[in-house]
């Protein structure tokens, strides 16, 4: 997702901006990189949220950094919300899925990053661009497998 909005700045170029399970904030980051007006980066652990504040330090960006858990409340007040690798559970998709749906009716865009989890809704998805990248956890040299940016639609 990252590498994505790197070579796409158009698509985050002065929006208001949510990382959905932000991890350290790599994609947050990238945003504002790219030309973000704002950037939120949520994630539920507390670890994540204190990676996310040295990560956008380190790179000279301001990124709001919020330990929750969005899913099951309103649309965000922002224009796009990116979602990296949350479809690897089938009860954590589905909720994401409906939460994306909420963000969608709301006239949020949705982006999502993911390697091609189970649960991804892929009738849901069209396909903007494909990175081969190791997973997560992969053991060094490893054989890079196809990862994705979709939009939700």
């Amino acid at each position: 997702m990252a590498r994505y909005l790197l070579d796409h700045p158009e698509t985050v170029a002065q929006k208001r901006v949510l990382d959905l399970g932000a991890g350290g904030g790599l994609v947050a980051i990238a945003t504002m990189k790219a030309g973000a007006r704002e950037a939120t980066a949520i994630d539920v652990d507390p670890d994540a949220i204190a990676a996310i504040a040295l990560n956008a330090e380190a790179n000279a960006v301001t990124v709001a950094a919020v330990c929750g858990d969005p899913l099951d409340g309103p649309p965000p007040d922002v224009d796009l919300v990116l979602v990296g690798d949350l479809f690897y559970e089938a009860g954590l998709a589905a909720r994401a899925t409906a939460f994306l749906d909420r963000c969608r009716q709301a006239g949020i865009g949705a982006l999502i990053g993911d390697p091609g989890r189970a649960s991804l809704p892929r009738a849901r998805l069209e396909r903007l661009a494909e990175y081969r990248l190791a997973d997560f956890g992969d053991v060094p040299d490893a054989a890079a497998t196809a990862s994705a940016v979709f939009a939700f639609v």
